[in-house]
């Protein structure tokens, strides 16, 4: 199965990377999971190629995540300012429109 690159029309971003050193996992023993070799496992990282569904599907399994978690057509902000940042709008509900 060969990777697909898209540009900067269509990017697709990735977090194959945090995921994968969170679970201290090496791109090897993924690329094992997925029956890819390694170097796709740093590509797709990278973002020197995307995955195809089928790949992408393979990837979220071994994760347990679903397709939106581990990728998206936005950049992904750290997952340290999700958890933790602080909401910036006024207490009492309303805001400046």
């Amino acid at each position: 199965m060969s990777p697909v690159r898209r540009g900067d029309t269509f990017p697709i971003h990735n977090r194959i990377g945090v995921l994968r050193a969170e679970r201290r996992m090496t791109r090897a023993q993924l690329a094992e999971l997925i029956d890819v070799n390694p170097q796709t496992v740093g590509a797709l990282e990278r973002g020197d190629h995307y995955p195809s569904l089928d790949l992408a599907f393979r990837i979220c399994a071994v994760f347990d995540l679903p397709v939106e978690a581990v990728f998206s057509r936005e950049p992904f902000t750290p997952l340290s300012a999700e958890l933790y940042r602080k909401d910036l709008r006024p207490r009492g509900g309303k805001t400046d429109v």
